[in-house]
């Protein structure tokens, strides 16, 4: 809240420069900050009595505005990037999809790694969850295995995600 909207009686005043100016009616408080030219901005409404300081408040809202944008611009979003492979995938097709894997996981993005099971390749399950094993062990050095190999309906799913770099 800021300045006529502030209902109080008395406030604990703090200067534009943050000195305490103690407590003053809210009359006072608002002369003060008209004089200086700013405005009285009511920063912890529930204490006893509400602590209100003199700032321009237009400003204010402008850096903190700026503060979140930058804070939102560095921030880094996970995400879920999924391949496929098959039970019965040949040495150069699995080596082109782990190349992916690798590069999803140095950018930073988890992997979803599905092994879709067609027809009477369901029986032999444990093929499927060969090929997922391998991957993992090829990228052992970057990931770590979130969720290992489980039988969903006629999928084999497995997930992993990026060993934290320090920098």
């Amino acid at each position: 809240m800021i300045n006529e909207e502030i209902r109080a009686k008395e406030v604990r005043l703090i200067g534009s420069n943050g000195d305490q100016l103690g407590i003053k009616p809210f009359r006072e408080a608002m002369q003060i900050a008209q004089d200086a030219g700013l405005d009285l901005v009511n920063v912890a409404p529930t204490a006893k009595p509400p602590v209100c300081r003199i700032m321009d408040y237009g400003k204010f809202r402008y850096e903190t505005q700026k503060k979140e944008k930058e804070a939102r611009k560095n921030q880094k979003v996970v995400e879920l990037k999924e391949v496929r492979f098959s039970a019965t995938i040949d040495e150069h097709d699995f080596q082109t999809k782990l190349r992916n894997v690798v590069k999803f996981l140095k950018e930073g993005d988890k992997v979803k790694m599905s092994v879709r099971f067609r027809g009477r390749e369901i029986a032999h399950a444990s093929i499927g969850q060969k090929v997922l094993e391998r991957v993992a062990a090829e990228v052992a050095e970057l990931s770590i295995v979130e969720r290992h190999a489980k039988l969903e309906g006629r999928s084999m799913i497995m997930i992993l995600s990026p060993k934290v770099q320090v920098q």
